[in-house]
C-alpha cells in the first residue's frame, strides 16, 4: 500500500491496486456449431450477379448470391451490399449449411424490411469469380459478375431456414434441399482477470475503476434441448414472418445430430414457401420479357447485340410487336363452351396456350385459387419451354386431380389477349378443337400430370429427352406412368411425334378420346353431372319469370 499523507485537514487516504479473478459463464445459441469451432465451410459472402442466359441482353435479371456459413458479422455484410444497390430490390439466392441463430434472425428481418424475395439455389459463375483478384473479364459489361442460378444440390439447412423465412416470396423447388433440426446451445466459460483501482478513505476502501486485463477460455459445454425462452423467441419470429409454427415443431422433434429435410408440399402447408416454384422464378433469362418488367431486370444498352455492318434494325409492325420471334408466354383463362346444343348448361375448361416459362406454375396456381373446389380440365397447346417449370405445373395438375387434353381454343367474340376483351360471368366464350393443336417437349411432361390424359387423332404430341434424365425419370414415376415412356424417349436424340397407339401403350395417355370427352356440348347431360358444367341463366330469364309479390 502506498503511504498516505494529510491534505487540507482531511482524513488520511491511500491508493492501492488489487487483481481479482472470477469466472463468467456466457452462452450463445446456434443451430449448428459455430463456424470457428467446426468445419461448416467459409463464411457467407454477398455478390450481385447478372444472368448470362443466351439472348437476354440488353435486359437481363440480376440477383444477390448469398453462399456460405452464417456468422455473427454476416448481417453487416448484407447491409453493406444493400446500401450499394441504392434501393434496388434484387432477390436473394442462398446456399448455406447454417450457422449462428442470432445472425440468421437479423438477416431474415433485414430481408423482410427491404421487401426482398428469396430462393434456395447456387450460382455458377462465368468469367470473374467472387474471390478472384484483378480479374478483367467483366470490364465494360456493366456488371461485376455473370452467371447462372440453379437449384440442383443447393441447401439451406440448420439456421438458414430462419434467414429464408424473411423473404417476401420464398421458393425452394424440387431439387434443392431445406432442412431443420434442434438448436445446439453452447455455453462458453471465460476466465477474466480484473485490475481494480481503489483508495482508502477513513479506513474504508472506495473503488475508483475496474478494467479487464486478461481473458482466457476456461472450457465450454453444450445442450441439445431448446429452452422455453428460445422457443418463445423463435415462435414470435416465425409468426412475424408469416410462417407456420409447424417449422418450429419439426425443429424441436429432430435431434441436433441429424437433419430433417422438408418436402415441398410440407413447406407449402407450413407457409414456409409461397409457391412450389424454383429459383428460376426470379433468375431465368426469360422473366425480363414479362410486362410489367420484374424489379430485378436491368437494361444495359451497351450489351445490346451488335448488328452486321451496314444493316439497319428491322422495323416491326405495330400490330405485331413480337412477330415470329417467340411463342407468347403461357396464359390461363376459363372458357365456357358456346355450342348452341348445351345452353344454358355448358361445360367449362381452362385454356392453357403459349410457351412454358418460370411464371407458368404460379399463373396456374393463381387461376385455380379463383375456382375454389371446381375441377376444370386443362386444354393445352404449347410448343414447350422450361423443363423445371413444366414439371412444377404438372405436379400442380396432379395434386388438384385435373384432366388434361391437347387441343386449342377458338375464342368467339373477342380474344382475351386484348385489353377490351372482358370475361362474361367469369368465363370467355369459345370452342375446343384438337385439329392443329400441338404439345411438344416440356408440354408433354406437363400433360403427364393429368388424371385423364387425352390426345385426339388430329392433335400432335412430340417428345425427346431434354437432359436431366434422372429428374424426368423420377417425375414420370411420381406421376404413376410406367417405365415404357422413359425407355421410348431415351432412345430419341431428336424431337419426334409420338403415335396415338404408342402413347396409349406406354401410359402417357389414358384413352384414345379427343378433347370432346372433356368439353363436348353433350357431356352436361350425363348423370351425375360433371364438375365442368355450370348453368348460367339466360339474359331473358328474369323477364320470362312469373311476377312475384
Amino acid at each position: 500500500m502506498v503511504p498516505g499523507h494529510r491534505l487540507n485537514n482531511q482524513a488520511w487516504w491511500s491508493l492501492g491496486l488489487v487483481c481479482l479473478v472470477s469466472l463468467l459463464v456466457m452462452g450463445h445459441a446456434a443451430l449448428a456449431a459455430d463456424a470457428r469451432e467446426s468445419d461448416l465451410g467459409p463464411p457467407m459472402r454477398f455478390v450481385v450477379v447478372r444472368s448470362n442466359a443466351p439472348g437476354c441482353e440488353p435486359t437481363c435479371p440480376e440477383w444477390i448470391s448469398a453462399e456460405g456459413t452464417i456468422e455473427a458479422g454476416t448481417p453487416a455484410l448484407l447491409k453493406r451490399a444493400l446500401k450499394k444497390l441504392g434501393g434496388r430490390k434484387l432477390p436473394v439466392v442462398v446456399d448455406s449449411p447454417g450457422g449462428n441463430v442470432d445472425a440468421a434472425l437479423a438477416l431474415g428481418r433485414l430481408i423482410r424490411k427491404n421487401k426482398l424475395d428469396i430462393a434456395v439455389g447456387k450460382t455458377r459463375f462465368e468469367g470473374c469469380l467472387p474471390d478472384e483478384k484483378d480479374c478483367t473479364d467483366s470490364e465494360g459489361k456493366g456488371a461485376g459478375y455473370f452467371g447462372t442460378a440453379y437449384a440442383d444440390g443447393s441447401i439451406c439447412n440448420s439456421a438458414c431456414p430462419l434467414m429464408f423465412s424473411g423473404g417476401v416470396r420464398r421458393v425452394v423447388g424440387q431439387w434443392a434441399f431445406l432442412g431443420v433440426h434442434q438448436i445446439t446451445t453452447t455455453y462458453v466459460k471465460t476466465k477474466l482477470q480484473y485490475r481494480t483501482t481503489y483508495r482508502v478513505v477513513n479506513g474504508k476502501k472506495k473503488i475508483i475503476g475496474t478494467k479487464v486485463v486478461s481473458r482466457k477460455n476456461a472450457g465450454s459445454y453444450k445442450t441439445y434441448e431448446m429452452s422455453k425462452a428460445v422457443e418463445k423467441r423463435l415462435a414470435a419470429y416465425l409468426k412475424e414472418m408469416g410462417v407456420g409454427q409447424g417449422v418450429l415443431t419439426t425443429m424441436k422433434n429432430t435431434p441436433a445430430s441429424g437433419i430433417h429435410q422438408l418436402v415441398p408440399e410440407s413447406m407449402l402447408r407450413m407457409d414456409l414457401v409461397t409457391s412450389l416454384d424454383s429459383v428460376d422464378l426470379f433468375t431465368a433469362g426469360t422473366i425480363c420479357r414479362a410486362n410489367p418488367l420484374p424489379a430485378n431486370c436491368r437494361e444495359i444498352p451497351a450489351n445490346r447485340p451488335a448488328l452486321p455492318a451496314g444493316s439497319e434494325p428491322a422495323e416491326v409492325p405495330p400490330a405485331q410487336p413480337e412477330i415470329a420471334l417467340r411463342e407468347q408466354d403461357m396464359r390461363f383463362v376459363v372458357v365456357r363452351g358456346i355450342n348452341p346444343l348445351c345452353n344454358p348448361d355448358c361445360p367449362e375448361w381452362i385454356s392453357a396456350e403459349g410457351a412454358i416459362t418460370p411464371q407458368t406454375p404460379q399463373k396456374l396456381r393463381q387461376l385455380l385459387a379463383t375456382l375454389g373446389n371446381r375441377r376444370l380440365p386443362v386444354v393445352i397447346s404449347s410448343r414447350g419451354g422450361d423443363l423445371s417449370s413444366a414439371l412444377a405445373a404438372g405436379r400442380l395438375i396432379h395434386e388438384k386431380k385435373l384432366d388434361v387434353a391437347v387441343a386449342r381454343t377458338d375464342f368467339v367474340g373477342c380474344d382475351p389477349a386484348k385489353a377490351d376483351c372482358l370475361a362474361d360471368d367469369g368465363a370467355y366464350a369459345g370452342l375446343s378443337i384438337d385439329a392443329g393443336a400441338e404439345c411438344d417437349s416440356a408440354c408433354a411432361l406437363m400433360l403427364a400430370g393429368g388424371a385423364r390424359r387425352l390426345v385426339g387423332p388430329q392433335a400432335r404430341l412430340s417428345l425427346y429427352l431434354m437432359g436431366q434424365r434422372q429428374v424426368v425419370k423420377a417425375y414420370l414415376e411420381e406421376m404413376a406412368i410406367g417405365p415404357g415412356l422413359f425407355t421410348a424417349i431415351e432412345r430419341r436424340s431428336v424431337e419426334r411425334q409420338l403415335e396415338p397407339e404408342m402413347m396409349l401403350k406406354v401410359g402417357l395417355t389414358t384413352g384414345p378420346q379427343s378433347v370432346d370427352a372433356l368439353t363436348g356440348a353433350t357431356i352436361c347431360n350425363a348423370s351425375p353431372k360433371p364438375d365442368t358444367c355450370r348453368m348460367v341463366p339466360s339474359p331473358n330469364a328474369q323477364a320470362d319469370a312469373p311476377a312475384r309479390l
